[in-house]
């Protein structure tokens, strides 16, 4: 079926945004959305372009649609019922960006080409291809023009993996009309997203917007469905951080596992950490044992072709 696009832009979330249109309950739209460069990052881009980016324009966002009858208090569904892939797409370390930003002060640049079911990463890395949306989001009732970066309990830039086609979002209603914004698609990413970026790539997605009246809740929530195996049968390589932070035992996890990607697979150290950020995954395994609590990090031996490559 063939929905209406929208393809207006904007580049903050802002409940005095003018809405590009006025839908129902119900309605489908389709979003025709950039990649988080905004377009200015090409097949042929170097690595230098990400010291030149336009921070304010970047993330850019598709929208806002006026929901009609949507009220604070309200709930707002996003059902994903598809993504169109763009076919390539980026992976960028960006100064002063990212989990361990302080550590990689330097811009690296990734170009990965895919398809319908894989990522062609490097060499014999080979990730699942596994679209979505990272940024999905309300406007706030805090007035004023506020950055697309950090996600709120209204939704934004959530970047959540797992809102992949067939995934219902519910985001509550903060202003009359919701204005609802869409858009940073996806081929792949890991949980956590950890260098600060995934396979940034121009995509479609269409959606059903639905209102949920009064059907409060504090912070996005979503209903995930059973979705085909990404694949990895073949186990996981984990690394841990452990210590009284969660935020530096994510660190260490992550550190840990690049030096590991470092030492037994000879990876440049910006690969590694690029690679941990597109396929890997940040878990929280223990927060009860206090004073220590236990980060974990996996990496799916499947996305590698070679098998000295698994026995890291």
């Amino acid at each position: 079926m063939h929905f209406k696009t929208i393809h207006d832009v904007h580049h903050c979330f802002d409940h005095d945004l003018k809405p590009v249109e006025i839908i129902n309950s119900g309605d489908t739209r389709r979003f025709d959305i950039l990649d988080a460069s905004g377009g200015l990052i090409t097949r042929d881009s170097k690595a230098e372009i990400l010291t030149r980016l336009p921070m304010d324009a970047l993330n850019p966002v598709c929208g806002p649609l006026f929901i009609e009858d949507a009220e604070p208090g309200d709930v707002i569904e996003i059902e994903l019922l598809d993504f169109e892939p763009g076919g390539w797409g980026w992976t960028g370390i960006i100064p002063g960006f990212g989990l361990l930003a302080e550590e990689f002060t330097k811009p690296w640049l990734k170009i990965s080409e895919y398809d319908n079911e894989s990522v062609y990463f490097y060499d014999d890395i080979v990730i699942p291809f596994r679209p979505f949306a990272g940024t999905i989001g309300l406007a706030p009732a805090e007035p004023g023009s506020h950055s697309i970066v950090p996600p709120r309990v209204c939704g934004g830039n959530l970047d959540i993996r797992d809102l992949v086609k067939g995934s219902k979002l519910y985001l509550p209603v903060q202003v009359t009309g919701a204005l609802l914004s869409i858009g940073d698609t996806h081929a792949c990413q890991g949980d956590g997203e950890v260098c600060g970026t995934a396979v940034e790539t121009r995509m479609a997605a269409t959606a059903t917007i639905s209102l949920h009246k009064g059907d409060s809740i504090p912070a996005p929530m979503f209903d995930m469905p059973a979705v085909a195996s990404d694949n990895h049968n073949e186990g996981y390589i984990v690394t841990t951080g452990v210590g009284p932070d969660l935020m530096e035992g994510a660190k260490n996890a992550v550190r840990f596992m690049i030096d590991r990607l470092k030492k037994k697979a000879g990876m440049d150290e910006e690969l590694a950490y690029a690679l941990c950020s597109v396929a890997g995954q940040l878990k929280i395994s223990e927060i009860v044992d206090q004073p220590n609590w236990v980060v974990s990090f996996y990496i799916p031996k499947s996305i590698f072709k070679s098998h000295s490559l698994k026995a890291i």
